[in-house]
């Protein structure tokens, strides 16, 4: 009989599942209250919006995803209103 380890597994971190929920989209781009939808199916996916902002902001100053402004990738330390997020391109 072997003993299983009851520690529950660690969440994955916020900026962990904006990527995922980015890589499942594939090549699209999403909004934040779709990737909070994404991130809290049936919860309450309003208080995500602006951890989900912050954490874009550090994920495209780090050069893992693009944040879009009228279809054209915006400067994540300026930017403002309704914004997209994707995956960078390689082409």
């Amino acid at each position: 009989m072997t003993v299983q380890d009851s520690t529950p597994s660690p969440a994955p971190s916020l900026d962990d599942g904006i990527l995922q929920v980015l890589a499942n989209a594939g090549s699209g781009t999403l909004s934040a209250p779709e990737i909070a939808h994404a991130l809290a199916p049936g919860g309450d996916w309003h208080g995500l919006l602006m951890p989900i902002r912050r954490s874009a902001v550090a994920l495209a100053l780090a050069g893992r995803l693009v944040i879009y402004r009228k279809g054209k990738p915006a400067d994540p330390n300026d930017f403002r209103g309704v914004y997209r997020l994707g995956l960078p391109r390689h082409d």
